[in-house]
C-alpha cells in the first residue's frame, strides 16, 4: 500500500522544516511530518500525530476517491453519503483501504491498487514494464512509455528535455533519492525510465545533441544543429 507520507529523515519538533540545499540552484523545500512534541513518532499501539502538507493532502484526496469508486455501498444511505474532495483526511483513506479488502482476495487487493496507480500516471501511457541494465546488473526496473503524449503534443525537443526529461530525473533522484534516467527516443517518441540508473549531467547527455523536429514543432529552427531550447 501507498505510505503517502513525505517525512524529512531528521525529525523536527515543529513537525515542519524549511530546508535550504546551498549545493542546487537556490529553492525551498518544505517537508512536513511527525507533529509530536517530542519530534519523534508515538510508541507501537499509539497513533503519531502528523502535519500534512498540502502535497499529501491533495494525493491523500486524489487516492482515496479513486480507490472509493472499488468499494461497494452496502446501504443507500452509504451511496448517499459521499465525501467532498476536501473532506478526505488520511484516516479516511485508511478506511477506504479497509473497504476495498473486504470480499477481495489478495490478488485482488493487489489489483486495484495497481488500477488506481496506473490511473494516477501522466498521460503518457500506454506503458510497459522492461527489463534494464544497470551497472551492468539486468533488472526489471524500467519502464517504457510506448508513445509520449507530452512529446507528441508539443513536437518540441526542447520541451521534453527542460519541461519534463531532465526536472523529473531531479526530482525522483534528488528528492525521492531513487535515481531516475529517463531515455526519450526522438524516432518514435517513446521513452524508456530507468529506475537505479542515476542520470548523467545534460551535457554528457546524448539528448544534448538532439536537433529540432523541424516539420513539427512551431518554434523549430531549421537551420540549428541542435534544438536551441537545449542551449543555456
Amino acid at each position: 500500500m501507498v505510505a503517502l507520507s513525505f517525512q524529512a529523515v531528521t525529525p523536527c519538533n515543529l513537525g515542519c522544516s524549511h530546508v535550504r540545499d546551498p549545493r542546487r540552484v537556490p529553492h525551498s523545500v518544505v517537508w512536513c511530518g511527525i507533529a509530536e512534541p517530542s519530534g519523534k513518532p508515538a510508541p507501537v499501539g499509539q497513533k503519531t500525530k502528523y502535519n500534512d502538507g498540502l502535497l499529501e493532502k491533495a494525493f491523500m484526496m486524489l487516492f482515496a476517491r479513486k480507490m472509493e469508486k472499488f468499494v461497494s455501498p452496502t446501504s443507500k444511505k452509504d451511496e448517499e453519503k459521499k465525501k467532498g474532495w476536501f473532506d478526505y483526511d488520511y484516516d479516511s483513506f485508511v478506511d477506504v483501504s479497509k473497504r476495498v479488502m473486504q470480499g477481495r482476495s489478495r490478488t485482488q487487493q493487489q489489483e486495484v491498487v495497481r488500477e488506481v496507480l496506473l490511473s494516477m500516471l501522466p498521460p503518457g501511457a500506454p506503458a510497459q514494464v522492461i527489463e534494464v541494465e544497470v551497472n551492468g546488473v539486468k533488472q526489471m526496473s524500467g519502464v517504457r512509455i510506448k508513445k509520449c503524449r507530452y512529446l507528441e503534443n508539443s513536437g518540441c525537443v526542447g520541451m521534453c528535455v527542460n519541461m519534463c526529461k531532465m526536472p523529473t530525473q531531479d526530482f525522483f533522484t534528488n528528492e525521492f533519492g531513487l535515481p531516475l534516467t529517463m531515455l526519450p527516443n526522438f524516432e518514435d517518441m517513446s521513452c524508456d525510465m530507468v529506475y537505479g540508473q542515476v542520470p548523467p549531467p545534460l551535457e554528457e547527455d546524448p539528448v544534448s545533441k538532439q536537433p529540432c523536429f523541424a516539420e513539427i514543432c512551431s518554434m523549430a529552427n531549421p537551420n540549428a544543429s541542435v534544438c536551441p531550447k537545449l542551449q543555456a
